[in-house]
């Protein structure tokens, strides 16, 4: 940062021109992806999930609130878990404001975690946040979609997160899901992502890596160590 690059704005302006035509390749190459990812084939969900919410217990098709399309965030709150996860915490800071605008686009999107309803509750309503959380306490779900593991399979090295088997460090991890439903009311399971790949959820990323310090985590001990309960930090 102290010994940056210092140049005139003619200068300036033919690197960012030259930096503008690698931004809109990258743009090109997004679209080709999403197409691609559009185009996956899909998955018949034939399991029934029933899943504990604020008002009343809702399968997984009641979920989608009659809509055609289903957005799940597993967020990452173990049922021994006293508040959930620091960092799904900061990527539901930053979808929550999007979830009114996804219903106009005939996309419903709820949060879905192991932990009982009492204490999602009283997350949520700490957290000041609104959006839809629903417990799968009592079934599979974040088992099927592999994002709760046992003590021993973490004990082990032996957790299956982001479609291998690998070393996780904790019994919860973090994902998202996507659900379509026909008209005959037949539910495909049509993606789901891991890990890194949730980036492109978190605005706040995105703004940072506009900035000159970008997200700044190289010398922390892991990325996001810097991030916080919403309501923790110092200031």
């Amino acid at each position: 940062m102290e010994n940056h690059q210092v140049v005139s704005r003619e200068e300036w302006l033919d690197a960012r021109k030259k930096h503008l035509a690698n931004e809109k390749e990258f743009s090109r190459l997004r679209d080709k992806l999403s197409q691609e990812r559009r185009e996956l084939p899909w998955v018949k969900v034939d399991k029934e999930y029933v899943f504990e919410g604020p008002d009343c217990n809702e399968t997984l098709s009641e979920l989608f609130d009659g809509r055609s399309q289903l957005l799940v965030y597993h967020f990452m709150f173990d049922p021994s878990w006293e508040e959930g996860c620091k960092s799904c915490s900061f990527l539901a800071d930053n979808y929550s404001g999007a979830i009114t605008h996804l219903n106009h686009r005939d996309v419903t999107m709820v949060t879905i975690s192991k932990a009982p309803l009492d204490k999602l509750e009283a997350f949520k309503k700490r957290m000041d946040w609104n959006f839809k959380w629903v417990s799968s306490f009592g079934n599979d779900f974040n088992r099927d979609y592999h994002v709760s593991f046992t003590s021993e399979e973490v004990e082990k090295g032996e957790t299956y997160y982001n479609y291998e088997v690998c070393r996780f460090p904790s019994t919860e991890g973090p994902g998202i899901s996507v659900f379509s439903k026909d008209k005959n009311g037949n539910i495909y399971h049509t993606y789901s992502s891991y890990a890194r790949g949730l980036d492109m959820f978190i605005g706040t990323y995105n703004l940072l890596d506009l900035v000159p310090k970008g997200r700044d985590e190289a010398e922390l001990s892991y990325t996001m160590e810097w991030i916080r309960h919403h309501d923790k930090y110092a200031d």
